[in-house]
Parts: C-alpha cells; structure tokens; sequence
C-alpha cells in the first residue's frame, strides 16, 4: 500500500511466524520529525503514522480520505468536496489534534474550538503527512491530546531543476491540477507549489437536489539558503483562497463560506558549535465569510508564534533538546476582538540506555495570564527485542485551553472562569518486521478531565441560550489498533482493525465507530499496469445514543505508466455505490469515477 506504520503490537498477534517460513530483516532507518528534533523510526516510543506522496497520488482528491483509512483514524464530513470535515484519532475529535503545515500551526482561533478543517484541504498541497498519535502536548503544546498531523509540502530530491504535475477529471464536475517546480544545490533549495481544484459537487442535504459546488486556490513557498557552512535561513508560506456552497437546512440550500488562510514563517539554523541552535517567527491568519448566515458573518483568526530550540549531544548516549516558545492568538467575530497569549518552555532527552533500548523524556510548562499554568510530561520508551520484535511504551498527560470563543464569545461564562480540560494517556505494544511480511497492534487509553460543555439551562439576561461551563465527569477513550501487511508473489496484501471504546460517564461519544476495518491489495497487473483495490468497513456507531447506519466502501485504482516518469490513471471510488452518512442529514458520495495524469520532470 505504501503507507509507512509505525505501530505498537501485541505479542499474540505477531508471534506466530512459522507458516510464513519468513527471515528477519533491520527495521527501516528512515527518520521521523514529529518531535523536538528527528529521530529514526525505530528510535521512537511513539506511534506515527506516514504518509508519503506516493499514497497521497493514489488517494481521493480530498486529503481526508487517505487520512481515513490510517488505523485509528476516522474522517466525518458534512457532504462533499469542500465542506466541513472532522478528523477523530483514537476517537477523539479535532479540537485535541494539533496540525502544522511546513511549520506553520494552521488550526483556526475564530472557531469554535480551535481546529483545522480538512475538508477543504486537497491533494495538490502535501507531499508528506505525519501523524504522531496519542498526547503530543509536551511537543505541541494545547490542543494535542490526541495526536499532531504534520504536513510537509513538495521539496526537490535531486540536484538542478526538478518538479512534478498532475491533472485529474472526473464526477460531479470535478477537475483538479497541480504543478510543482523548484531547484537544488549546494547552497539550499526553493519550491513551490500551486493547486487549483473545480468541483459542482452534489447536494449535502437529501431534502434538496441543488447541488453544492467548491472552488479553490492552494499556493505554497519554500526557500532555504545556507549562508555559511554554519548558519542557515529560511522561509515557507502558504496561502488559499476557496469558496464553498453548502446547505443551511434541507428547505433552505442557498449558503456560502469563502475562506482564505495565509501563513508565513522565517527561520535561522545556527549550527557548528556544541549547541545546534534554531530560531523561527511565524503568522497564520483564517479568514471565513459567511454572507447568508443569520448569525456572525465575518471571522478572522490570527496567530503569532516565536520559537526558539537547541540540541545538543550530552554524549555519546544522551541527546537533548530544549526552548522556549511564545504565542498570542486572536480572534475578530464581525469586528468583536478577543486576544490572549502564553508562553512556555520545554525540553526533551532521548537517552540510549543500550544499544536495543532507547528512553524519551519530554517536559513542558506553559504560563498563561487568565488561568493556571500547564505542567506536562511524557516518557517513553523502545526496546528493539531479538530477532524480529521491537516493544514500545509511552506515558503522559496533556491538556486543552479553552478557545477564545469559549473564554469570550456570546456563550462564555459570566461568573466562574473557564479552566483547561486535562488529559492522561498510554500507549503499550510491540512490532515486527519480516522479509515478506509486518504485523502490527496498539493498545492504547486516554482519559480526560475538567471538561468544557455547554448548559443549555444557564439562561440568563445577557445569554439567553445558555453558556458553557467546566462540565462533572471523565471522557475515556480506549481501544486496540491492529494492523499486517503481506508480500504475496507480485502481491501486497494489507490489512487494520480498530476497536474504539470512547464514552463520557457512560454515555458514546457520537460519530465514534466502535469497528474500523480496512482490507486491500496491490501489484503489477502488468510490465506497466498497477492496481490497488481496498474496501472498509465502519460498523457501530452513534450520534447522541441514536444508532447509525453501518457501511462498507470499497475503491479501485489503476494506474498506467506511459515511460519517462509519465503516469496515465483511473481511480473508482464507491464502487458498488452504497448509499451512507458519515454525519446524520447529509449525504456522501455515491460511486465516483476519476481519470487523470502525474508527471514528473
């Protein structure tokens, strides 16, 4: 499949090896960049997940479903191409998943809660995705109980000048195109992507058949020029300009959200001496326009964020990095402002207590002015076991900030101030990797505290719908993720199972599927012709303890290489065309067919 997972396993599941007949081979030596600094993948205590271009290209041109079908992962979305669309990790939703894009922390302050919308987010942008699963506040800061996505857009990988293009064509009207082009040498690099995505959609409500159309501009910038062997500068930005048409109601289809994101960041590496030293600023702003609404029209979230870091080899064995960060959001509701800031510092130390066995300690504190200061920690730890296994562990707390909508929009408390919600987690298992074959499983466990709700009984002169408040009780969200992958002959065979077992004092969270299973298979079909076909199952769930529909999607792609890193591809989405809702009251695509090209040069 081309999917890189790097899992946490359970020893029933892999250890019965023999009817494979199979050797054992070195983990793969790749690096990961989640953490403070980067670090082999067989060197961490975490569970990442990859994904690299070559599973973006084969994917829906809306980056949320490849993300989808990662074990663990679950997407909902509120229709099409375009609209809005909720990841949940472990089973926890987007207002505790930090996302980054080159750098950049993209989650929007003017929302709600601060999250990112990955309904709007399409192929042409990303080249690689990390997922880094389970509480990354140590490293992140608020808002990563569950996990961080870091995004990372096309970089040259050869010497001279290099890019690459694609276009595709298909249902609903849809077209997309994207070209890519930089340069690389001895002295640094500069890319730059641009993507432009047309769909007419199809409607999000069933009690209308005006279909609801998206449009969007998608521009990224990077540069990285090395001034001497020892010091470095740089600078990346993003900027996307989108229109989106969705359905206020099934009676009333006729609603539209524009919205653009622009996002800078310049940074300096200063290397050479017995500390390595980086220093970046960076500003994000999301701007959404939503004309037809009864309510707020115009909201304008910004951010500012100061960031130093350091790392340096204490020894041969120890590895620490460490900083200081600072940031101040804001958030414009038709012209009603509201502001805050904090600041914190960190370190992390990743520490080989052998040559199998490597331990990571990260501490965070952050200060805030308009309620207690965060302390968070997390520990842990890989063992790179005889012959195929590797164990892992990890440990830590984390928390969520109240958002400025919360803290100061039309529904905030009038009296008792709010207080972040707090969060415990671990993670527990082991992995393998054989010549022909990986297995896979995670058991993980988050709970959260200090919960931030909204009563709808707290009527008062000045919030006559209620207001939110710090909400009695405790969120678990518990499960095991399995996952295997085979080389059968010219075939690869892959596989994942999650079980999700997410409640508040017993009552499911909503939109959560207790079974998760994605099966698939990919090959040569022929010297020039591969195929991918995989289908998954989503069984179980909820919304607001009404059951929901289960169903079962399944996909095909082939693509046809035309020589000289030209490739001709098909790719049928739905194809047995169920009829599903991810979200109750709004439609998902039936079966979809796209045809199109990549190159690269």
């Amino acid at each position: 499949m081309g999917v890189k997972s790097i899992l946490l396993l359970t020893v029933a599941v892999i250890a019965p090896q023999t009817v494979w007949s199979q050797d054992v081979i070195e983990l793969d030596e790749a690096f990961i960049f989640s953490g403070l600094f980067p670090v082999e993948v067989n060197r961490t205590g975490s569970t990442v997940e990859v994904l690299d271009a070559d599973d973006l290209a084969g994917s829906e041109v809306g980056v949320a479903g490849a993300l989808d079908r990662l074990p663990g992962v679950s997407v909902t979305s509120n229709g099409g191409l375009g609209t809005s669309s909720v990841i949940r990790v472990r089973g926890l939703d987007g207002k505790y998943i930090g996302v980054t894009i080159d750098g950049i922390e993209v989650t929007d302050p003017s929302r709600i809660q601060n999250t990112f919308n990955f309904g709007t987010f399409t192929q042409g942008m990303p080249s690689r995705i990390e997922l880094a699963k389970g509480t990354q506040t140590t490293v992140y800061g608020s808002d990563a109980i569950a996990g961080a996505v870091s995004i990372t857009t096309w970089r040259p990988e050869v010497d001279g000048r290099s890019g690459q293009s694609s276009l595709a064509v298909g249902s609903f009207g849809t077209a997309n195109a994207s070209l890519s082009f930089g340069f690389r040498d001895e002295s640094g690099e500069i890319a730059a992507t641009m993507s432009r995505v047309h769909s007419d959609g199809f409607t999000a409500r069933p009690g209308n058949d005006e279909a609801d159309g998206f449009d969007q501009t998608e521009l990224s910038l990077a540069i990285r020029r090395n001034l001497t062997d020892a010091v470095t500068v740089g600078l990346t930005g993003l900027y996307t300009d989108g229109s989106s048409e969705f359905d206020q109601s099934d009676t009333d289809p006729l609603a539209q959200l524009d919205e653009t994101r622009t996002g800078l960041r310049a940074f300096a590496e200063i290397s050479g001496g017995a500390i390595d030293h980086e220093l970046s600023l960076s500003y994000f702003e999301n701007e959404r326009n939503d004309l037809f609404s009864p309510f707020t029209n115009n909201f304008v979230g910004e951010r500012v964020k100061a960031v130093y870091l350091g790392n340096t080899d204490l020894s041969g064995a120890v590895s620490l990095a460490f900083g200081a960060d600072w940031s101040e959001e804001s958030s414009t509701l038709d012209g009603a402002a509201s502001d805050a800031s904090n600041g914190a510092v960190f370190g992390e130390l990743l520490y080989a207590l052998s040559s199998s066995t490597d331990v990571t300690l990260g501490l965070r504190h952050d200060v805030y002015s308009d309620f207690d200061d965060q302390t968070t920690g997390r520990v842990a730890v890989v063992h790179r076991g005889a012959g195929a296994l590797t164990y892992k562990a990890s440990i830590g707390n984390g928390y969520r900030a109240p958002s400025l909508y919360e803290r100061f929009g039309p529904y905030s408390p009038e009296v008792v101030e709010l207080q972040p919600e707090t969060s415990r987690s671990a993670d527990l298992g082991i992995e393998a990797a054989y010549e022909n074959a990986s297995y896979g499983a995670t058991l993980f466990y988050t709970e959260i505290q200090d919960l931030i709700g909204f009563d709808g009984t707290a009527v008062t002169a000045a919030r006559p719908f209620g207001a939110y408040f710090q909400a009695p009780g405790t969120t678990v969200s518990k499960g095991v993720e399995l996952s295997a992958e085979w080389t059968i002959g010219a075939a690869d065979v892959f596989a994942n199972y999650t079980f999700t077992n997410a409640a508040t004092e017993g009552s499911r969270l909503s939109r959560v599927p207790r079974h998760d299973v994605t099966l698939g298979v990919s090959g040569a079909l022929s010297d020039t012709l591969t195929g991918t076909f995989d289908v998954r199952s989503v069984r179980d769930t909820e919304n607001f303890g009404a059951p929901m529909d289960d169903y079962t999607l399944a996909n095909v792609t082939f693509t046809q290489s035309l020589g000289e890193d030209r490739d001709a591809f098909l790719r049928i989405e739905n194809i047995f065309d169920e009829d599903y809702e991810s979200v109750p009251g709004y439609n998902s695509a039936g079966l979809s067919v796209f045809v199109g090209l990549r190159a690269s040069f």
